[in-house]
């Protein structure tokens, strides 16, 4: 059972896993990364704490630890409980949550385990603003994505802001790099079972209603907010799909075609 420790210091050590969020959780390969992964208010801290990643603390105001009581039940790992502003001291901002965890990263599937029972994954190409990614997830989670792939000049799914904006989603729908060249790696959909279809507002685009996708094992294939894909992804692509749209409107947000699209192919 978690063990509840009071904190009245900012500077106390054992809390260190916090310390100015605002600069310190980078990415394991970026230079002073640790690459921990950290879940913000009772309803994210729940979804991290049912995840695979191995929870390391909790710290929180002690309203926010009593609703986290039954959750913790089953961890052997410290609780800080604290008031709201040695909280703000320590992390570097203000918490309106009141509550974070912080855990240590678990190994990445292998995409080709991703893959094997999958009918709908999403494979993304320079997807790099760290809430449009949450946003995905958390879209991915709704609609019945089993998996996203990712392609090159992706963000971190696992960075703070990603997961809050997910509201945790991100710790339970899989991802894992695509492996190899881009888009040469796109192989590995074909491989199988899978058509990869490239979304795109190019006017000569298919209608993704028209495509006869539903019932098809399908990779979506999504680039980034405003460039979107490149020339070489949208070749690589078995089919060019286009969602529908009021004229004067050319695009919509990533995240937002992405529900879209997720929708659209998803089982009725």
């Amino acid at each position: 059972m978690a063990t509840i420790t009071s904190v009245d210091d900012p500077a106390d050590p054992r809390i260190d896993d916090y310390r100015d969020l605002t600069r310190s959780d980078r990415r394991p390969d970026r230079p002073g990364g640790r690459g921990l992964v950290i879940a913000e208010g009772v309803v994210v801290v729940r979804r991290l704490l049912d995840s695979p990643y191995p929870l390391r603390s909790v710290l929180g105001v002690p309203r926010r630890i009593a609703e986290l009581a039954d959750d913790l039940a089953g961890f052997d790992v410290p609780a800080y409980e604290t008031d709201a502003d040695t909280m703000a001291t320590a992390v570097g901002f203000h918490l309106n949550r009141g509550v974070l965890a912080v855990a240590d990263r678990a190994p990445e599937p292998d995409p080709a385990e991703l893959l094997r029972d999958a009918r709908v994954v999403a494979v993304l190409e320079g997807v790099n603003d760290h809430e449009n990614l949450g946003s995905l997830f958390r879209n991915a989670a709704a609609l019945g994505v089993d998996a996203v792939l990712l392609g090159p000049r992706c963000s971190d799914p696992l960075y703070r802001r990603s997961v809050r904006v997910s509201m945790g989603h991100v710790l339970r729908v899989p991802f894992a790099p695509l492996d190899g060249e881009w888009p040469a790696s796109l192989k590995t959909l074909r491989d199988n079972g899978f058509r990869v279809a490239a979304l795109t507002p190019a006017a000569d685009a298919t209608a993704i209603g028209a495509a006869g996708l539903v019932g098809e094992r399908v990779a979506l294939l999504l680039g980034a907010e405003g460039p979107g894909l490149t020339a070489e992804a949208l070749a690589a692509a078995d089919v060019r799909v286009r969602i529908p749209m009021a004229s004067g409107v050319d695009s919509l947000n990533v995240a937002t075609a992405a529900a879209v699209a997720f929708h659209a192919v998803a089982a009725p």
